[in-house]
C-alpha cells in the first residue's frame, strides 16, 4: 500500500480529477448556464455594493456618435456630457456621509452617447458605472467609466437587470437597434408596473418622433394613449434634469463645490 493520493498520472492527469471551481471547461459548458447566470449577477452586485452605489440614473444611446461628427452628433454628444456633470453634481453621486452613493451615472460602457455621459460624471470628479457587453465587434469600454464599476457581461439578460435594478431614471439619447431595444425593455417594464415608477425621457423630440410614429400605435389600439405618459421629451441637458425632477427623482445630497467652468458652458 502507498499514501500517494495520485496512484498514477492517468488519473490525476483526468478532466474530472480538476476541483470544479477552476475547471474552465464545465464551468463555460451547458450546464452550469445557471451558474454563469448567477456570476455575472453577484460580481457587480458586490462591486457596487462595496462602492455604496445605491441608485442610478441610466443613460442610452448609439455608439456611433462622435464628439468631432457632423453638428447634430456633436449636440447630441455635448448634451450628454453636460447632462452626466448635471445630474453627478446634483444627484448625490458623491459619496454622502452615510457612504451612500445616489443617481450614479450607469451606461452601456461603451463609446458614443456611453462615453459623454460617462465623461460628464468624471468632469465632475464623480464615479459613474459602465456596462459592456461582449460583442463579435469587441466593444471595448471607454475611457471615463470609473475603473472599479466598469464591467463585461456575457448575457444582454443580466446586463439589462442590472441596468435596470437599481435606476431611479432612464434618459434616451438618439440610437439605433440597441438603444431602441433598451428603451422598449423599461417601457415595457413600467407599462406593465413590473418595475417601479421612474422618469423616462427621451432626447431631441424631432429624433425620436422622426423614428417612431408614437400617436400611429395609440390610432391601431396597440397602445393606450395613457401609455404615451410612461415618457416626456427633453431639449437640452438642463431640460432633461428638470423633467427627471418633475417626475419624481429626488436628489439625495448636498449640492457639492460647482463644476469647472468649461463644464458649466455645456450646460
Amino acid at each position: 500500500m502507498t499514501d500517494d493520493p495520485h496512484p498514477t498520472t492517468a488519473q490525476a492527469a483526468s478532466p474530472t480529477y480538476r476541483l470544479a471551481s477552476t475547471d474552465t471547461d464545465f464551468l463555460l459548458g451547458p450546464s452550469m448556464r445557471g451558474v454563469r447566470f448567477l456570476l455575472e449577477f453577484a460580481k457587480p452586485d458586490e462591486a457596487m455594493n462595496s462602492w455604496g452605489v445605491r441608485s442610478t440614473i441610466v443613460v442610452f444611446g448609439s455608439a456611433r456618435i462622435r464628439e468631432d461628427g457632423p453638428d447634430e452628433h456633436r449636440r447630441w454628444y455635448a448634451a450628454a456630457r453636460a447632462f452626466g456633470a448635471i445630474a453627478s453634481l446634483r444627484g448625490g453621486a458623491h459619496l454622502s456621509a452615510r457612504h451612500e452613493r445616489h443617481n450614479v451615472i450607469c451606461t452601456g460602457g461603451g463609446p458614443g452617447i456611453m462615453e459623454a455621459a460617462n465623461r460628464g460624471a468624471t468632469d465632475v470628479g464623480a464615479p459613474s458605472i459602465g456596462l459592456n457587453i461582449t460583442l463579435p465587434h469587441e466593444q471595448l469600454p471607454n475611457g471615463y467609466s470609473t475603473p472599479e464599476l466598469t464591467f463585461r457581461f456575457h448575457y444582454f439578460a443580466m446586463r439589462k437587470m442590472h441596468l435596470a435594478m437599481r435606476a431611479n431614471a432612464l434618459v434616451v439619447f438618439p440610437g439605433g437597434f440597441g438603444t431602441l431595444d433598451e428603451l422598449f425593455e423599461l417601457l415595457t417594464l413600467r407599462q406593465t408596473e413590473k418595475s417601479p415608477p421612474i422618469p423616462i425621457v427621451l432626447f431631441d423630440q424631432a429624433y425620436w418622433k422622426g423614428v417612431i410614429n408614437f400617436d400611429a400605435l395609440v390610432a391601431a389600439g396597440m397602445v393606450a394613449a395613457a401609455d404615451l405618459e410612461l415618457f416626456h421629451f427633453a431639449e437640452t441637458a438642463g431640460d432633461v434634469w428638470q423633467c427627471l425632477l418633475d417626475g419624481g427623482l429626488r436628489p439625495d445630497q448636498e449640492i457639492p463645490a460647482p463644476p469647472p467652468a468649461d463644464v458649466q458652458d455645456l450646460r
